[in-house]
């Protein structure tokens, strides 16, 4: 008889978890907890903290890569013709010679 029992006991278990889990999900529909502050304010100091750290690596990495884009301040690093033609915002013209001229610039076309 205990072993009878024992064999009729798993399905009332299995069956009596279904009803507690019906109930359960049936409970939580009806009475929905209210959103809580605490995962607002976690999302917006996650938000900080990754702005904090972009801003830290930009930083970075001007620090390290500036000096690359600035403009050369001194003359004596330019040379005796000035700025290298990459440098220098005005097209490169060819320096007058004294037999020759600078040409004059080219004539604006108007479509």
């Amino acid at each position: 008889m205990g072993d009878v029992l024992l064999a009729l006991s798993i399905p009332v278990l299995v069956f009596g978890g279904g009803i507690y889990a019906a109930c359960d999900c049936w409970w939580r529909r009806r009475h929905p907890a209210p959103p809580s502050p605490y995962t607002h304010r976690a999302a917006r100091l996650a938000e900080r903290d990754m702005l904090l750290l972009a801003e830290e690596i930009v930083d970075d990495a001007y620090a390290a890569l500036g000096p690359l884009y600035d403009v050369p301040a001194t003359s004596s690093a330019t040379g005796p013709d000035g700025p290298p033609a990459a440098l220098s915002s005005r097209p490169s013209r060819p320096a007058p010679t004294p037999d020759r001229a600078p040409s004059p610039p080219a004539a604006v076309r108007k479509p």
